[in-house]
């Protein structure tokens, strides 16, 4: 019977298996490149694995062109395109497919070639837009981004190196938050998985910071060490099924995240989402950082019958306070075809755009947005809120006398 449960959930949730060569790149950085090398003996290779940390362009594809600046121009003018990098999060996530999206219709119209990275998760983002060749945007999770404010301010001199230098380009969305138990289990909502075993995502990543604070939030105390795991999504599901090792499994992603979405029916009869109860008296620590949501039973019909409350972060398009001539130039023109695209992006991209405010609130002390692409973002946003011109109404007398344009 467990070997068949371990079959079902590896038909329905595992990707295929395959690696993608990393390839150094001398590309500048803003910090110094972060050693490669294989993976340990054991970790996936394959694509969204965390050992996995692709830093060039896959074998045998063309290279992308490299901008030129014009010499007679004393603006820094570009001409041609240049390769850029976009780190995201596990190839069955949301983010990865924010990023696609980005590189498709946005892109193209400020002369960048985007390559769409798969990650650990965020806090393995932070550490790569910091310091791998190439890579000049990434998105992340708020609860990430302030732990490494938090641990900066309290004299941590990596985090500081790490977090002072990146700055925001805008909020995105909120991503839901996941907590998954076997069909047959007891548990129905989060505040009962105290001393529960629980997998909470790879190490560096987004999801093991959401849900070991979480964790803290409502209980008061850390998630237990020698009842915490640290694999990846498709692996700890298997455990979790399988050889019931695991009790819970944690999961973020914008919904529909492909990692549930993808599930076939057989999967109600080993899997289920536990709600979040905001009334309860332990969740009042937790809506302080996290939000409120509803996971759609239309975003996961073979897994829901109806909509759960549940908890949700929100996500950050993030880059590095650049001030090289040319790279700003770019970035400004990323920000303009952002906003010009916009409306493409909620027509045609993932639905998570389709909650995306175009805006720049205000934010966080220690939180800051990047200045150059502030400045486009806020003058674009400004022209798209005018009331379009009312047409003139041409007179007869105008019409006779050819005055009517």
């Amino acid at each position: 019977m467990r070997s068949g449960l371990r079959s079902i959930v590896l038909a329905l949730t595992l990707v295929s298996s395959g690696t993608v060569a990393a390839q150094a790149s001398a590309d500048p950085a803003p910090g110094s490149a972060t050693p490669g090398g294989p993976p340990p003996s054991g970790l996936p290779s394959g694509p969204g694995s965390v050992a996995q940390m692709p830093g060039g362009p896959t074998p045998g594809a063309p290279l992308p062109r490299r901008a030129a600046v014009n010499p007679g121009s004393s603006s820094g003018a570009l001409v041609g395109t240049v390769p850029y990098k976009i780190v995201t999060a596990s190839e069955r996530g949301t983010y990865i497919q924010i990023g696609r999206d980005l590189a498709k219709f946005v892109a193209p119209e400020a002369g960048i070639e985007l390559e769409v990275l798969p990650s650990a998760g965020s806090a393995e983002n932070v550490q790569r837009l910091r310091r791998e060749p190439g890579v000049k945007l990434a998105l992340v999770q708020s609860d990430v981004y302030q732990a490494f404010l938090d641990q900066a301010a309290a004299g941590h001199a990596e985090a500081r190196e790490l977090i002072q230098p990146l700055r925001l380009i805008m909020p995105l969305y909120n991503e839901e938050i996941y907590f998954i138990a076997r069909a047959d289990a007891p548990l129905t909502h989060v505040h009962e998985i105290r001393n529960a075993r629980i997998n909470v995502g790879p190490l560096r990543s987004g999801t093991a910071m959401s849900a070991t604070t979480l964790y803290r939030q409502l209980f008061g105390e850390a998630m237990p060490d020698a009842r915490t795991s640290f694999l990846t999504n498709e692996e700890a599901l298997v455990k979790l099924t399988g050889d019931r090792s695991l009790d819970v499994v944690v999961v973020v992603g914008g919904q529909p995240t492909k990692l549930l979405a993808d599930m076939k029916p057989e999967a109600r009869q080993l899997i289920k989402l536990l709600r979040f109860d905001p009334a309860h008296a332990s969740s009042r620590e937790a809506l302080k950082t996290y939000f409120r949501a509803t996971v759609r039973a239309s975003s996961y019909p073979n897994l829901l019958s109806e909509d759960i409350a549940g908890l949700a972060v929100k996500a950050y398009l993030v880059t590095y306070d650049y001030n090289l001539g040319s790279t700003v130039n770019r970035l400004t023109r990323f920000a303009r075809a952002l906003c010009g695209r916009f409306d493409t992006l909620q027509a045609q991209g993932h639905p998570k755009w389709r909650e995306v405010e175009l805006g720049l609130p205000e934010l966080s002390r220690g939180w800051s947005y990047y200045p150059p692409m502030a400045r486009e973002m806020k003058n674009c946003i400004a022209q798209r809120s005018r009331p379009a011109p009312v047409a003139k109404v041409c007179t007869q007398q105008e019409r006779i006398l050819g005055l009517c344009k």
